[in-house]
């Protein structure tokens, strides 16, 4: 109140005498009322800004780890993650939540009936060298769908993708051969992969001969064991299909195809210390 009053009758007498009166510090007047924005505060105006833009570009899909490496690469701002939690809190951004599987080797005495060729080497040195592949379902207005995905592991970069009515060994069959059109029919990739009955069936062991495909499996009850395609679905749905209600199987593979082209160009992965998937390929080819 006595700031106020200093305020209000400053035009009327000295500033010194007003102070002297009504007990104020000069320095407190100042501070109040003449304040220039601190060096920090602007910087954090700023810096929400570019967490807002980014975080809309993903079309909401980004949480603070994926923020900080685009701020970093994008607009030369290093900054900690725990910061960018707390700007993004700032501005009501929600957290993204996900739990990474973890990769546990086998028990030695586990029967060897379908052979883990991976065993756990997430990371060749070279594209074509493993892929991955697992099946999810989806509920649509019109009864349930499921999606069938390869993923190279060298930059995780999703190679080909299907989505059908039935969960059939010709989804997967399909999606292999796709996925071999779109890489130019490369010899002796890793095929990784579950141990379903749409991997293992007659059908796509004979497309995985084929093509020259060596099968790996992960163990019975062991989906660490392919812990990169397991990972990967749980970030399709929290980014993608956990949003939306689709009509039908055509609505659903418009949005995959939408949200796999981004996700192969523009999603930041942490196996590629930030890059995305395409990004470290063109890398690898240069």
């Amino acid at each position: 109140m006595r700031l106020e009053a200093v305020r209000r009758l400053r035009n009327e007498h000295k500033l010194l005498r007003l102070c002297r009166v009504l007990r104020v510090n000069r320095s407190t007047y100042y501070k109040h009322f003449r304040e220039v924005e601190s060096a920090r505060i602007i910087e954090n105006q700023k810096l929400r800004r570019l967490i807002l833009d980014i975080y809309i570009k993903s079309k909401k899909r980004f949480g603070a780890e994926k923020i900080r490496q685009r701020l970093g690469r994008e607009y030369g701002v290093k900054i900690s993650l725990g910061r960018v939690y707390r700007l993004k809190n700032s501005i009501g951004l929600p957290a993204m939540v996900t739990v990474k599987p973890k990769y546990k080797a086998p028990k030695k005495d586990e029967a060897k009936t379908y052979e883990n060729k991976l065993n756990g080497q997430f990371n060749p040195d070279k594209p074509n060298a493993v892929w991955v592949s697992d099946i999810t379902y989806q509920k649509t207005r019109a009864g349930w769908c499921y999606v069938c995905v390869i993923i190279d592991l060298y930059a995780r970069k999703v190679v080909s993708w299907r989505a059908g009515r039935r969960a059939v060994s010709a989804l997967t069959a399909e999606t292999l051969a796709a996925a071999m059109r779109a890489r130019n029919y490369p010899g002796g990739v890793i095929f990784h992969s579950d141990r379903g009955v749409q991997y293992t069936s007659e059908e796509f062991r004979r497309a995985a001969d084929r093509f020259n495909v060596v099968q790996s499996f992960s163990a019975k009850a062991k989906p660490c064991d392919n812990a990169v395609a397991e990972s990967f679905f749980k970030f399709l749905k929290l980014e993608e299909l956990n949003r939306k209600i689709f009509a039908d199987l055509n609505d659903l593979s418009a949005a995959l195809s939408a949200y796999l082209f981004w996700y192969n160009r523009n999603r930041p992965h942490s196996a590629n210390n930030g890059l995305s998937p395409l990004e470290k390929e063109v890398l690898f080819i240069s």
